[in-house]
């Protein structure tokens, strides 16, 4: 440890004396309901005077550190108050070494310290050997002509590992439903199409297939969710893709007595689009009519050119309920039980925040149910901004 209280290799190792700590303590506690609001907020906050140190912490800030009382904080700064092993590592404290100049915490409160509010993850490694993985705000503000930072944080170890372990999940199993498609493909090709283990052997390779197809659905929903989902934008025909997606749909299990045409005056209009994730809108705007219509009905997909984008449509001939129409893009809204319901939300999140396009529906006892995904033809700029989900 280097024991000189002025050495830094990053950020200013000045500390404010004791009075001062005082008198900013004081500005805090004195202004109209600051104090009282902040013990009110469930996320550990504190306010930091110019040079890092903290002047008041709210009641969940406390609590984290150990339920130190608000006298012990003050004074000293973020990395200190939650145990960072580098915040040990020189005599000027937090923020003085070289590894804090990766430390998102502290890159966040020097923006602030400039006039910008920011927004940062931090990870922290403890003197225990504990890690934090922290999302961590830092916003400006003044009282008395008196500059200081509100820091607040959320600890995001566990939505972390939870997305570590999903990605994992993801990789391994679609590993093992390939590897099921694939020698379901060579049984079914080893034995004569007449035998009845022919069927059976085909009817393993088309169940993998859906597997597969149904896992990779549910990979592209977290990564949207997550906003790691990267469009790749390549030249198609609307009219190829709505047969693709009807003709699939034919042989499904919640087509069974049902009908889905193609409307016949659906044009060919070439777009730039994502195809995948086009073709999964559209797949669920189809199941999603198709589970809503009886047996003997049909449902009827549609594409047309309207100024600069298409319009696809899937239409079923029954109205949705009123409490169905004024929740049924919700993520965990659902008439088919629990766990269902992830069709109609996709269908928005999809189009609206990866494809740059609008997504509605209509729906009356006389006219049916339509949905409609307008999608542009050319890919959205990244400037361009998309109404989120």
């Amino acid at each position: 440890m280097l024991t000189d209280p002025s050495y830094s290799e990053f950020a200013s190792p000045a500390r404010s004396c004791a009075e001062a700590i005082e008198t900013d303590r004081r500005l805090v506690a004195e202004a109209p309901g600051l104090a009282q609001t902040l013990d009110l907020t469930p996320e550990p906050a504190v306010i930091l005077n110019e040079n890092r140190q903290i002047v008041h912490a709210n009641r969940a800030l406390r609590e984290l550190a150990a339920r130190e009382p608000l006298q012990d904080l003050l004074g000293r700064r973020p990395g200190e108050v939650l145990d960072c092993t580098y915040a040990q590592r020189n005599a000027a404290g937090c923020g003085t070494t070289r590894f804090c100049s990766e430390c998102g915490a502290l890159k966040a409160i020097l923006s602030s310290q400039k006039g910008e509010a920011a927004q940062q993850e931090c990870q922290i490694l403890q003197k225990s050997g504990d890690a934090l993985d922290l999302k961590v705000w830092a916003n400006p503000f003044e009282i008395q002509g008196r500059r200081f930072t509100l820091f607040t944080l959320a600890d995001q170890s566990s939505e972390k590992r939870r997305r570590a372990l999903e990605r994992l999940f993801y990789h391994d199993v679609l590993n093992t439903a390939g590897g099921l498609y694939g020698y379901a493909d060579l049984l079914a090709e080893l034995i004569p199409e007449g035998e009845e283990p022919g069927r059976y052997a085909r009817s393993i390779f088309n169940l993998s297939g859906t597997i597969i197809e149904e896992i990779r659905a549910q990979k592209e929903l977290s990564a949207a969710e997550n906003q790691e989902l990267v469009p790749r934008f390549v030249p198609l025909e609307a009219r190829a893709l709505l047969e693709e997606v009807a003709s699939g749909y034919r042989g499904h299990q919640v087509s069974k007595g049902k009908t889905i045409q193609v409307a016949a005056d659906s044009t060919e209009i070439p777009l730039n689009t994502d195809r995948t994730l086009l073709k999964r809108v559209l797949g669920n705007m189809t199941k999603n009519a198709l589970e809503a219509s009886a047996p003997g009905e049909t449902v009827t997909l549609h594409c047309e050119a309207r100024e600069g984008s298409v319009a696809f449509t899937a239409h079923n001939p029954k109205a949705m309920p009123e409490s169905v129409q004024l929740q049924v893009f919700k993520r965990s809204f659902s008439t088919k039980g629990v766990g269902r319901g992830l069709g109609t939300y996709s269908i928005k999140l999809f189009t609206e925040r990866y494809l740059g396009g609008r997504v509605w529906f209509t729906s009356s006892p006389d006219q049916g149910t339509t949905f409609t995904a307008l999608v542009p033809l050319m890919p959205p700029s990244p400037e361009t901004p998309t109404e989120a989900p």
